[in-house]
């Protein structure tokens, strides 16, 4: 005889010492297992995840004893299946690693967390791949096919002080990026506000937008040449490796600032050349030309200036030797 699923029901979730401090949408992915990252923005937005009864904000942080209301969810057997499959335990490669934190060199192609069709992503294999840890958290995210610098906090403390610094602008975060085209030396402050909206399909997109729209948030990339590529380098189209360096952390900021001024990444599946990418990947480059390279932080716990670096992995360091 068939079984009925449970009719799904609201759902009451206390936030603990050890989650106080956490943004409301890393919360709810880490206690939702297998509700698509889309579906969870979405009942965030729409207000039917309350806090305390009020209504509340993706980007808010969690306080130890917050009550969460969340909405009836249904997911369907094949989600359910792969909520309930524990992801695969793997170590990355590690930059640097101390009692507070760790510096992995993320790999193009993995998520850093679930979510959003994907089961798991980095955070939930280095939690299988160290069951021991106390505490393991992303301090900040890439893009899924960025790869290079991420860190992750093994202690609440160290979490909240490094995310400080992201807040703050505290930190200095600088991408290489290879784009289509020469880049004018001269152009060197990328400052268009953004303005996040969703497909029909509810995939996310990022767009530049101007400075009295209400919804644009501020965005600041520098920009430095690094080096220009003949143009006999690949398909008659000459290059630009660049050092970009954020000062907001926004959502895909790299990728649209760069494909606004004309010279997209090569490689983006969203913002870059389509016609490009394809040749591009005929001839080996089969990823978008985008690594976080070099971070500058202080110390969560000495206070100690420091400085860490991912260099380019060997896919992408043959298309510019």
């Amino acid at each position: 005889m068939a079984v009925s699923s449970p009719v799904p029901s609201v759902q009451h979730l206390t936030v603990d010492d050890e989650s106080a401090g956490q943004r409301l949408d890393n919360f709810l992915m880490r206690m939702l297992k297998g509700v698509p990252k889309t579906h969870i923005y979405r009942i965030i937005r729409s207000g039917e995840v309350r806090r305390n009864k009020g209504r509340v904000n993706a980007d808010d942080r969690v306080q130890a004893g917050d009550v969460l209301r969340i909405p009836p969810i249904r997911l369907s057997e094949r989600a359910e299946q792969k909520a309930a499959a524990p992801a695969p335990a793997r170590e990355f490669p590690v930059v640097f690693e101390d009692e507070f934190f760790l510096a992995i060199d993320k790999p193009a192609g993995v998520a850093v967390h679930g979510g959003s069709g994907v089961s798991f992503g980095v955070i939930e294999q280095l939690r299988r791949a160290r069951p021991e840890a106390r505490l393991l958290e992303l301090v900040h995210r890439l893009d899924r096919e960025t790869s290079g610098l991420l860190l992750v906090a093994k202690k609440r403390s160290a979490l909240k002080a490094l995310q400080d610094q992201f807040r703050e602008r505290e930190t200095g975060k600088t991408y290489l990026a290879l784009v289509k085209g020469r880049w004018p030396d001269k152009l060197k402050v990328l400052d268009q506000p953004l303005h996040k909206f969703l497909l029909p399909d509810g995939e996310r997109r990022v767009r530049v937008t101007t400075r009295d729209d209400p919804d644009g948030q501020k965005a600041i990339s520098l920009v430095k040449v690094a080096r220009h590529l003949p143009p006999d380098h690949a398909l008659g189209h000459e290059m630009s490796l660049l050092e970009v360096t954020i000062k907001t952390g926004r959502t895909h900021q790299i990728r649209v600032h760069l494909a606004s001024a004309g010279h997209p990444i090569v490689g983006d599946d969203k913002y870059g050349d389509f016609d490009l990418n394809r040749e591009l990947a005929r001839q080996g480059l089969k990823r978008m030309f985008l690594h976080a390279w070099r971070l500058r932080l202080q110390h969560p716990a000495s206070a100690q200036t420091m400085e860490l670096m991912a260099e380019l992995p060997s896919e992408l360091k043959k298309w510019v030797e």
